[in-house]
């Protein structure tokens, strides 16, 4: 027999021969490959399947221009609102608070969040560290640095939002939340400054450096109090202290290996784990946009105002909720057209997670629902709520639809040059 012959009859993944791929009992050569059937055809059926889904998610970024519109979002929803309440800044988040900073620091010792503006206190840092968080919020919405950009804008929306906790609202919650899952994406891959530069540059190995110096500061300086611990009394029991020092070592690690090994087995690894985190944190915002509906519509459905379909009329009278009175009244007017839309928004939101079992009907969904949000934002004065939650709904959007406007965007440009 030639060496032809035994290559043909092996079968896929042995040796030459007849030996089995794992090296267990030796096939006959001249045999035809017998067809699988039984535990062995059930052992060797799904393994390819979960291989090519292993390979997938450990070996590609997944979602990332959806990564890179739920960035622009956020950056851009917060930059707004910090811009939108900047005369207001001292009143909300300084000096001048009628949440003094006496009973900040109590409560910041029953709950334990995390802010930095008790560190020193007094006007100066306020405003310090308010207008890091507009300057952090641009750096987000561009995709400048974003890895360092990404981290200070956790660190500046935890520290205001935690400064008086009674300020926020539902989208300030949704804010808060996703500040934290950014730090895990790699959500700069397309549409941001750093998608446009090639190379490592020194310019990021001096910012690395800056940075850690900044954090080592913080952290043994001894004004940082009980913020930065590398232990917590609640679950997972890790401080703030682990989490910005494995980025910081974890980003100097990965320039290193740039520099020195770009092709070598190393820097295979951290980027096989860097997608597996972008992935996994991807996915963590999927699921908290569908928990996010689907609570609130079950706990709609609880209530006696959502059955009887007058929820809406309600906040239509409200001055809170009334930034256009004549459009809130001619709104509130038509009982039909509230009783719709009352039913039609728990209808909505319960219906929403399984709707993602079929493409077509969960685009058509999330069309209607982002449709919704922008008349919230518009009749009931709620922009910082309904931005978020649009900006949020945007990991759910077709690749296609995203890529067809963003070609649509660059054609309105080169055409209507700046």
């Amino acid at each position: 027999m030639n060496e032809a012959t035994v290559r043909t009859a092996a079968p896929d993944g042995a040796a030459p021969g007849g030996a089995g791929p794992d090296g267990g009992v030796p096939r006959q050569t001249g045999a035809a490959r017998p067809v699988e059937s039984g535990a062995a055809g059930a052992a060797r059926g799904p393994r390819a399947p979960l291989g090519r889904a292993a390979e997938a998610f450990t070996g590609r970024v997944l979602g990332r221009h959806q990564a890179a519109v739920v960035r622009i979002g956020f950056g851009l929803v917060w930059l707004a609102y910090l811009l939108r309440e900047w005369p207001h800044r001292r009143v909300l988040y300084g000096d001048l608070s009628p949440w003094s900073a006496e009973l900040a620091e109590r409560l910041l010792a029953d709950n334990g969040a995390f802010t930095v503006l008790p560190w020193f206190g007094g006007r100066l840092w306020s405003e310090l560290v308010y207008h890091l968080a507009v300057l952090a919020a641009l750096a987000v919405l561009l995709g400048w640095r974003t890895r360092a950009s990404t981290v200070l804008f956790l660190v500046t929306v935890l520290s205001l939002q935690n400064r008086d906790v009674f300020l926020g609202d539902g989208g300030d919650n949704v804010v808060h939340l996703m500040a934290v899952y950014l730090v895990f994406t790699r959500c700069a891959e397309v549409w941001s400054l750093d998608a446009r530069r090639r190379g490592p540059g020194r310019t990021r190995v001096v910012l690395w450096a800056v940075l850690g110096a900044v954090l080592a500061a913080c952290q043994f300086g001894g004004f940082a109090g009980d913020t930065l611990t590398w232990t917590d009394r609640a679950f997972p029991y890790l401080g703030w202290s682990p989490l910005f020092w494995a980025i910081w070592t974890a980003a100097g690690l990965w320039w290193t290996l740039g520099r020195l090994r770009p092709d070598g087995e190393p820097r295979a690894v951290l980027d096989a784990l860097a997608n597996m985190v972008h992935n996994c944190a991807m996915l963590v915002i999927a699921v908290e946009v569908v928990l996010i509906y689907a609570t609130a519509g079950w706990y709609k459905v609880q209530g006696s105002r959502w059955q009887d379909g007058t929820a809406l009329y309600y906040p239509l009278h409200l001055d809170y909720f009334t930034p256009w009175p004549g459009l809130s009244a001619l709104v509130g007017s038509a009982l039909l057209p509230v009783f719709l839309i009352s039913y039609g928004t728990v209808i909505l939101q319960v219906a929403f997670p399984f709707t993602l079992l079929n493409r077509r009907v969960k685009n058509g969904l999330l069309a209607v629902m982002m449709l919704e949000h922008a008349g919230i934002a518009v009749v009931l004065g709620l922009p910082v709520f309904s931005l978020a939650m649009i900006a949020a709904d945007a990991v759910f959007l077709p690749t296609g639809a995203l890529l067809w406007a963003a070609a649509r965007l660059s054609r309105i440009r080169r055409r209507y040059p700046a």
